[in-house]
């Protein structure tokens, strides 16, 4: 494939990006940088945690994104009760029986493309090991018999940030499986009026599909032929390594607030939303404005305060940013 051909997909990609974007955009009031995120997430092959308050939008948010993007949707609600078998499915007995094969799995929720689930923290370890199978190693076991989940394959998780009461927090192991962690900020006061007439009204919102399952995947693929520069590597490097308290170059905060920084993976993820933002702004390379972007989105979860962090009540957004600001500073030295 000649240079131009390729020039040309990555032009469509982008375009057909921010064509999703807008049909989005129809039916959901604001919440632009959340839309971005999430898409960015998708398109590097991501899962990612939704945190904010009850009735902000999160779910309405993620099932527009899947009849937008024509990918099958199902919705947990993750409850103490919840079994593992719930959401990965089961065996059950034939009507008419054979002996050789009495049993056929039926499908669980998790056989989706798109699976919201709704208050991850809810359900039981077990149950929530179950879910991070499926978004670790795209497979479910069951009875002993392993099952490979289809592409795309794509796990949306909510969390409420102030109901703390009935919960189990999710395990560092499955935290780390999110490439992203979004926060879900209350509207604003002009875009609760439109949300009002939005939704109070008559008038219906039909979104149109503007990509396909196929397309999607295409893009994907995409995402990865874009260019990193050794230069933008090392400016990951540091602000992964910089996330250490007992690293040597990362801030005093950091030394004085955290406990554990991110690991590889959270490298690895810093470049894979610095490409898929790139793609979307339609450039064949990844710059500093596009780690610098992404950072937040996906480091928030992987610092971990310690005590004194904890009842100072520092905000790891701060951290990233001063973290940032530092690197930068550095790069300038």
């Amino acid at each position: 494939m000649n240079i131009e051909d390729k020039e040309h997909q990555f032009r469509d990609a982008s375009e057909k990006m921010e064509e999703v974007k807008r049909e989005v955009q129809r039916y959901i009031v604001g919440q632009e940088d959340i839309l971005e995120g999430v898409l960015w997430t998708i398109l590097a092959g991501g899962h990612s945690l939704l945190e904010g308050l009850p009735g902000v939008g999160k779910t309405m948010l993620v099932r527009s994104i899947s009849n937008v993007m024509d990918l099958s949707f199902s919705r947990i609600q993750f409850t103490p009760d919840l079994m593992p078998t719930d959401i990965t499915g089961t065996m059950v007995m034939k009507q008419v029986r054979d002996d050789e094969h009495p049993f056929v799995f039926h499908e669980g929720p998790l056989f989706h493309q798109l699976v919201l689930a709704d208050e991850i923290n809810r359900s039981t370890p077990k149950t929530q090991s179950a879910l991070l199978e499926a978004m670790a190693e795209h497979t479910v076991t069951v009875v002993g018999e392993t099952m490979t989940l289809g592409k795309p394959f794509f796990v949306l998780a909510t969390q409420n940030p102030i109901d703390l009461e009935g919960t189990y927090p999710l395990p560092e192991a499955q935290v780390d499986r999110f490439m992203s962690k979004i926060i879900v900020s209350y509207p604003s006061k002009e875009e609760l009026k439109q949300i009002i007439k939005r939704t109070t009204g008559t008038d219906e919102v039909h979104l149109d599909k503007k990509i396909s399952q196929m397309e999607l995947l295409r893009i994907q693929e995409l995402v990865k032929e874009i260019m990193v520069t050794e230069e933008m590597i090392d400016f990951a490097i540091d602000l992964i390594d910089g996330t250490h308290p007992d690293g040597e170059k990362t801030t005093e905060s950091i030394k004085q607030y955290v406990e554990y920084g991110s690991g590889p993976r959270g490298l690895q993820n810093v470049i894979l939303m610095a490409k898929a933002r790139a793609l979307t702004e339609g450039r064949y390379h990844i710059s500093m404005g596009d780690i610098k972007k992404v950072a937040p989105l996906v480091l928030r979860h992987r610092i971990i305060l310690n005590f004194e962090g904890e009842a100072m009540n520092v905000k790891t957004d701060e951290l990233i940013h001063e973290l940032i600001n530092w690197v930068l500073k550095g790069e300038s030295r």
